[in-house]
């Protein structure tokens, strides 16, 4: 009963078995997260077009649901930069940032991304992020996160910049409102930055975030910088909002579903990354459609008392695990501490200046740029850098929605055309290794006369059958003295009715000519397919060879070769 009831909610095993050496590391972490969280929760919710407020909203339920069903002990959930950069792409096509309906859709946003993991999670469904590649991934987070950085110029400069996808637009419209920066705003901004930056490289730990948050606040306070044209966030409503369901249409929810789709597959794999990182570190296993599961109900929860959509997060995942973490408690103390805050002291965040939030949000995304992926990708495999590139300029030239789609549409075109020209390759033998190999790569290697042995490195199907078929007649063509051809299937998996037909049509063909098939190496399903097809009683013997070895023997070639 245990067991099952730990399947459900993994939470029932770690808290049986918790021990009391475990509480005094998740208390400090809980503490530094949540004094972490508090101020960037904030900024990501003004990222997202949200009041601050509404970041606290998404740092409480949704931390300790995940706590409660997700499956790993250190991952640390909440508003992250992309998932909040996303919301406001994808909900001001509908409402206006800061609005009602606006906070409104990104709580409907949140609900369909939670059930979307939800399903996905139910359904055992996690490998269908595999489709999102690593050089996809790469090349969109680093273009975000520029886009993000831009995002925040209008704070930092303390001007209204125009609200566009386009980042040259974005600099331009920058450029032409330079007379009017507020010096002010620009000071705070700067020296925040320069803080938080020069904390991260010398003092990870320590909470920079929370420092500027209340320096700044005391600097607009004391010497009255709001009066002076500093943007600060004004009131924060106490508490958290009603429980209940966001309102739910068609028409918005058919506008939303890419957003979400791309919110869902995009947030789970930051979510899973780091999760797997430190489950690797800490030897124990964190289960992908259980993350799946855990995320979505997390967001669910979270639509239902106003918040948007939620992650796990890549920077407060290893403070989480540096500050002494052991269990999820750690997030359910950070939970606590939160809700403490919107109850008690959200009055204290009123002169909190614009520009400190874009600061934070400024210098939590620098990491997100991966500088040294592209060089890496197109020394190991050209096409993955081609891929990582396409989907940069695409994110940052065209839209944060329209880049991931098509990185993700040129990962699969190349995928698609690297299938449809399969390696295919005359092998011979090495008698001193006794192994057949690639001709081209070893000239050593011993043919056999009038026998010409093609190894083919991929299933065979449809797409690929016009390939595989004109290479072999080639080959058959340039030896005018061939008598055997045979096929090396040891790397085909598999073959579909199309590719079965027309070899079938192959091995005809060039019996009329004189030159007899055989195969050699045919895995199990794959012979299980051409027996059905009848080939066992067309070919008999020729299409079931154990090795090239038996079949040059069948031949009677391979004793005159053999040393």
């Amino acid at each position: 009963m245990g067991e099952k009831l730990e399947k459900q909610i993994p939470a029932a095993g770690w808290l049986r078995r918790y021990r009391r050496a475990d509480l005094p590391g998740d208390l400090s972490a809980g503490l530094i997260v949540a004094v972490m969280l508090i101020p960037q929760g904030m900024a990501y919710a003004m990222l997202a077009g949200l009041p601050p407020v509404v970041g606290l909203y998404a740092a409480t339920v949704p931390l300790a649901v995940y706590a409660l069903f997700g499956s790993s002990r250190h991952l640390a959930v909440g508003p992250v930069a992309l998932v909040s950069l996303l919301t406001l792409t994808g909900v001001s096509t509908l409402a206006e940032p800061g609005s009602g309906e606006f906070i409104a859709l990104a709580a409907l946003l949140a609900l369909m991304v939670g059930v979307l993991q939800l399903g996905l999670g139910l359904l055992r469904a996690g490998f269908v992020v595999n489709f999102l590649s690593h050089a996809v991934i790469s090349g969109f987070t680093s273009a975000a996160a520029v886009v993000i950085g831009l995002s925040q110029l209008g704070h930092l400069l303390g001007v209204e910049l125009e609200s566009t996808s386009s980042v040259f637009a974005l600099l331009w419209d920058a450029a032409r409102q330079i007379s009017e920066v507020n010096p002010l705003t620009l000071a705070i901004g700067l020296s925040s930055i320069a803080a938080l930056a020069v904390s991260r490289r010398v003092a990870p730990r320590f909470p920079a975030p929370l420092l500027v948050v209340v320096l700044g606040t005391l600097a607009v306070y004391v010497f009255g910088l709001h009066e002076r044209g500093v943007g600060v966030v004004g009131d924060v409503p106490r508490g958290m909002p009603g429980l209940a369901l966001p309102a739910f249409g068609l028409d918005s929810a058919a506008s939303l579903l890419t957003i979400a789709l791309t919110i869902s597959f995009v947030g789970f794999m930051e979510s899973i990354a780091v999760a797997k990182s430190i489950a690797n570190r800490e030897k124990y296993r964190v289960d992908a459609n259980r993350e799946l599961t855990g995320l979505g109900l997390a967001n669910v929860a979270g639509s239902v008392f106003a918040a948007y959509p939620v992650t796990g997060g890549f920077s407060r995942t290893a403070v989480n695990y540096q500050a002494g973490a052991r269990t999820p408690l750690a997030s359910i103390v950070t939970a606590g501490l939160v809700l403490l805050t919107l109850l008690f002291f959200t009055p204290l965040f009123y002169y909190l200046p614009n520009a400190v939030l874009a600061a934070i949000v400024m210098v939590a995304v620098y990491g997100l740029v991966d500088y040294a992926e592209p060089a890496r990708l197109f020394r190991v495999k050209k096409a993955d850098g081609w891929t990582l590139l396409t989907t940069f300029a695409a994110t940052l030239l065209i839209g944060i929605e329209q880049g991931i789609l098509i990185g993700v549409g040129f990962s699969l075109a190349l995928f698609i055309w690297r299938s449809a020209y399969p390696h295919t390759t005359e092998v011979g033998y090495l008698p001193g290794e006794d192994v057949f190999r690639n001709v081209n790569r070893y000239p050593e290697a011993e043919r056999f006369p009038r026998t010409l042995i093609v190894r083919v490195d991929a299933s065979l199907y449809f797409a690929n059958t016009a390939f595989w078929e004109s290479w072999l007649n080639d080959a058959v063509l340039d030896r005018p003295d061939l008598r055997y051809l045979v096929l090396d299937f040891s790397a085909v998996n598999d073959v579909d009715a199309v590719a079965l037909e027309r070899l079938e049509e192959l091995m005809l063909s060039l019996r009329e000519r004189g030159v007899e098939i055989h195969i050699a190496g045919m895995k199990g399903p794959v012979r299980d397919i051409v027996e059905k097809a009848g080939w066992t009683k067309e070919f008999g013997a020729n299409i079931s060879h154990l090795s090239i070895q038996h079949a040059l023997e069948a031949v009677g070639v391979w004793r005159k070769a053999s040393p």
